[in-house]
């Protein structure tokens, strides 16, 4: 049994403090990575036998305006603070800056927060931390690029594994076969949808996705992503057109909501589920 560390008068509040101030710099770096991480997988995949420049690595040149090229300085570069100093604006240039980086250092303290609020202090919250980190990134990468990148998702499933192997969130056997099986599913609708329709209706990446999501969470947890998956893009899918924001038959990232659902039911999972069991009669 995984103890949680009891804190001492006010170490609660300090504690959620930390976890703000770090999440909003590790929303910084996901910026960077969502970012550049297409640009490179991109190039690596056409623009390198066309002769075209190598474009910036993860870990630096540092940040510049995409507009006027000018280097961002370190005090420009504060996490949500510097975007609302500036207004939302370059201060070379005056260009606007895309409301993306704001929203996403926010998103990260928000669920980082969430996860220490649920799961205390222990060391299985760090883990639920890279987990959060890592679907915040995949789900903008998505969203902007209709990309779900195996140097994202593999890593993932490799951690989900490696920490599932400890008993951390469910055991090692259900964490495999979890994997398998969040794999397997996407891959026989996918196949189907495409054997019905002559259409592609997703992208392998949502079968990598689905399958780290079942290496952290177990076989168990599947059906309840899937349900939670499916029924929020449904609902947002339907909402667009309703709206007239989406043509019919316009492709939606899947990935966001695979995220989203994976990420709910790390949290709250065994609580939805029974509330699901209750409500169904089953």
């Amino acid at each position: 049994m995984i103890e949680t560390l009891t804190l001492a008068p006010g170490g609660e509040s300090l504690l959620y403090l930390i976890t703000v101030v770090v999440a909003l710099m590790v929303g910084s770096f996901l910026n960077v990575v969502i970012v550049r991480l297409p640009r490179q997988l991109q190039w690596h995949w056409h623009g390198k036998q066309a002769g075209e420049p190598t474009p910036p690595g993860i870990a630096g040149p540092a940040s510049q305006c995409p507009v006027c090229g000018q280097p961002i300085r370190w005090r420009d570069n504060l996490p949500l603070v510097s975007f609302l100093i500036l207004k939302g604006r370059c201060r070379s240039c005056e260009a606007a800056i895309s409301v993306r980086y704001p929203l996403v250092e926010a998103l990260c303290a928000v669920l980082s927060w969430a996860v220490v609020a649920v799961m205390g202090m222990q060391w299985p919250t760090l883990a639920a931390l890279v987990f959060t980190w890592v679907l915040i990134a995949l789900a903008f990468i998505d969203l902007e690029h209709f990309l779900l990148p195996d140097r994202l998702t593999l890593p993932l499933l490799a951690i989900g594994l490696g920490v599932n192997a400890a008993n951390t969130f469910t055991d090692l056997i259900s964490a495999l076969v979890g994997a398998a099986a969040g794999y397997g599913v996407l891959w026989i609708v996918f196949h189907g949808f495409r054997i019905l329709t002559g259409k592609e209706g997703m992208g392998q990446g949502d079968f990598k996705l689905l399958a780290a999501l079942g290496a952290w969470l177990g076989w168990q947890l599947l059906d309840l992503v899937i349900l939670l998956s499916a029924g929020t893009g449904a609902i947002i899918g339907i909402t667009m057109l309703i709206l007239q924001r989406q043509q019919r038959g316009q492709q939606i990232p899947f990935g966001p909501y695979l995220a989203g659902g994976g990420w709910l039911a790390l949290l709250w999972g065994a609580d939805l589920n029974r509330y699901y069991l209750v409500a169904t009669g089953l």
